[in-house]
């Protein structure tokens, strides 16, 4: 086990140049491309009404549950391996196309009939046979993708995803306008499949021919099978609080529960996942050095959360003009909503961060348990908390999270190497630094804005807040942590770090 005096940094200039290399092109042009998205899923959200997206939210639940069964599982497999021959892929190829198409059917004949009973809402079965559509792309998205990652090769398709986020807002935005109604949430996804499956083709000259003789795939097969399991599991924990509430709320209260989720997690979900697939080679090229895993990992935990504490901690008490900025006012029903789930998600974000880790070291059943005990801990918690309604739902994340964290801690700690002390130095610059931020904003805003400017706009309100937030949460952490906060500025600027002692 490493301790805080042996965890060293992974040495080779040329491989950390490439980790970051990566992690610009990746988490760069994922920033734009998501600048796009949001521009265009905001000017959606207030052109739709909430019961549009809480038929969508009943459809997501049956799309992420067979959405696992992708096979990318499979692709991980490949970029774990130290070396891969070309029938691997031509077999991990066949893999895909014959899980996907398999997908396809059961969605069209059996997934959304059933789907449309269980909801009482006849149109969500015609949603999602259009909506099988999209795993008829996925072998030809995946595979091409995951062969870049491996090399850390990224600019290729961070600039296919830029496109493609293009192509959907121009798609939503124009049947958003047509008057399309909830339609418009299930084409616009489809032309972002599969135009960038087709990009992805074409850029990397991916003319494979699949092979379906699967012998000698035994550790692909396997390892994706392990984390395919485990994918499963994490599905249940992830969707069943929209599967329990579809039950429980009319398509109005879901819309609203379902889009102030969708808008705390967009950190969470949409930073978070690029980033972790830099992680996930890189930390596979040093898995058999623990004390780099571990110097690797924690750097990453306490970067990624100088950004996600005051990020989630800013949104909770900036909840009201936050929700009345973004979404407009026929969504100000989401405010206490989006405020509960604010302060639950900079756990959820840590959780995901181990995920990377736990994959490079070739631990899937560490990865299966963990879904395993949130696929028990999330529905349990969600089915005593349904009855209060949707807040009480987002008081259930505040419950459930926290109690999957330390079982996460508890299962990966001994495997990457680090003290409990070490993951709480990591966190506490972010977290005590964006505590003292969030209580002098709402004191700000209770006693001074809301006393002299009850009438003032959502738009100059959030602005006035975040722009204090913002003052006080960087002095915060520039007099009171500054190597940290020097550490932030040298990854931005792309500055080689001052040598440690």
């Amino acid at each position: 086990m490493s301790d805080a005096n042996s965890t060293t940094p992974p040495e080779g200039a040329d491989f950390g140049n490439r980790v970051k290399r990566a992690v610009f092109w990746r988490s760069g042009t994922q920033i734009i491309s998501q600048i796009v998205s949001w521009g265009a899923t905001l000017a959606v959200i207030r052109i739709l009404d909430p019961s549009d997206y809480g038929l969508f939210a009943m459809t997501s639940v049956v799309l992420v549950f067979l959405n696992f069964l992708n096979g990318y599982g499979f692709v991980s497999a490949l970029i774990q391996s130290e070396s891969v021959e070309p029938i691997r892929i031509r077999q991990a190829f066949g893999m895909l196309i014959l899980l996907n198409v398999g997908l396809a059917l059961i969605q069209l004949f059996v997934a959304a009939p059933l789907a449309a009973a269980y909801y009482t809402e006849p149109v969500v079965a015609e949603m999602l046979r259009w909506q099988s559509l999209i795993y008829l792309s996925t072998p030809f998205l995946i595979l091409p993708e995951a062969l870049m990652t491996r090399e850390l090769e990224f600019r290729k398709p961070a600039i296919i995803n830029l496109l493609t986020s293009l192509v959907g807002a121009g798609v939503a935005l124009a049947l958003a306008l047509y008057g399309a109604g909830v339609w418009t949430l299930v084409f616009a996804p489809i032309s972002i499949f599969w135009s960038r499956a087709i990009m992805l083709m074409v850029a990397t000259r991916f003319w494979v021919l699949p092979s379906f003789n699967f012998r000698g795939a035994g550790h692909i097969f396997t390892f994706g099978t392990a984390l395919l399991i485990g994918h499963g599991f994490f599905i249940i924990q992830s969707q069943s609080d929209i599967f329990i509430a579809g039950r429980h709320f009319d398509t109005h209260d879901l819309g609203l529960y379902a889009e102030a989720l969708f808008l705390t997690q967009l950190f969470a979900t949409k930073f978070i996942p690029p980033l972790n697939e830099v992680a996930f080679p890189a930390y596979a090229r040093i898995q058999h050095d623990q004390s780099k895993l571990a110097y690797s990992f924690l750097k990453a935990v306490r970067l990624i959360m100088l950004v996600a504490f005051p990020l989630y901690f800013g949104m909770a008490v900036t909840a009201a003009p936050f929700v009345a900025t973004l979404m407009g006012e026929k969504w100000t029903e989401a405010t206490p909503i989006v405020a509960i789930l604010a302060l639950a998600m900079p756990v959820a974000t840590l959780q995901f961060l181990f995920q990377p880790a736990i994959n490079a070291l070739g631990l899937p059943g560490i990865t299966m348990r963990n879904s395993i005990a949130g696929a028990i801990i999330m529905p349990l918690v969600y089915l005593a908390a349904i009855r209060f309604g949707a807040t009480g739902l987002a008081w259930g994340w505040l419950v459930s999270f926290p109690l999957l964290l330390a079982f996460t801690i508890y299962q990966a700690r001994p495997h990457i190497g680090f003290r409990i002390s070490q993951l709480f130095g990591a966190i506490m610059p972010g977290l005590s630094a964006a505590a003292v931020m969030a209580i002098m904003v709402w004191l700000f805003d209770r006693y001074l804005v809301e006393v002299n400017w009850p009438k003032l706009m959502p738009i100059l309100h959030l602005l006035l807040l975040a722009g204090v937030g913002a003052l006080i949460y960087g002095a915060l952490l520039w007099f009171g942590s500054r190597a940290t906060a020097m550490e932030v500025v040298n990854l931005v600027v792309r500055r080689k770090p001052p040598p440690e002692a």
